[in-house]
């Protein structure tokens, strides 16, 4: 249950900072920044052990995971300004 709690928490700070590096912060609110960081953390560590070998485990801390999960959630904000406006902003 722990788990699950800090993986919200992470999963929200990590959309927080990706939605402030992709200018979408106004746009956003802390259900979204949830949202985002959740599913860019699932993004980023299948794209870090994929293609690189990094990544963390879900459910524990480790600033590389951290830091994977927030370029995953860049790189899902990406997409999305890319379908909403048809270019990356």
């Amino acid at each position: 249950m722990l788990s699950w709690i800090i993986a919200i928490i992470i999963g929200g700070v990590a959309g927080w900072i990706a939605s402030m590096i992709m200018g979408r912060d106004a746009s956003m609110g802390i259900f979204w920044n949830i949202i985002v960081g959740l599913i860019g953390s699932l993004i980023g560590n299948w794209v870090g052990n994929t293609f690189f070998g990094v990544g963390g485990p879900i459910g524990e801390f480790s600033l590389t995971g951290f830091i994977v999960a927030i370029l995953g959630a860049v790189i899902l904000l990406a997409i999305a300004n890319l379908v909403q406006r048809g270019r990356v902003r």
